[in-house]
């Protein structure tokens, strides 16, 4: 699994756990539910630290507790 993908998954699965649709996120993260779902697809190889920072404080949660997961354990090496 890489990055992407592993961010992906947490948004997922933090939605899931505080049972918010991606557009319950997107409202109470002050961003368009297409940011959101373009870091759930394959649009945005890259999501912004700034949306993640959104992201998180939508959920009432720290970055570090967003990354504090097995998910970002064993990341594949992003450098070929």
């Amino acid at each position: 699994m890489n990055t992407k993908q592993a961010v992906a998954k947490r948004i997922l699965e933090l939605c899931s756990q505080k049972q918010l649709t991606v557009n319950a996120l997107a409202n109470a993260a002050g961003i368009s539910p297409s940011t959101i779902y373009s870091m759930l697809n394959q649009k945005s190889m890259n999501p912004g630290v700034v949306s993640l920072k959104k992201i998180c404080d939508g959920m009432d949660i720290s970055i570090r507790e967003f990354f504090d997961s097995e998910l970002f354990d064993n990341l594949e090496q992003e450098i070929q």
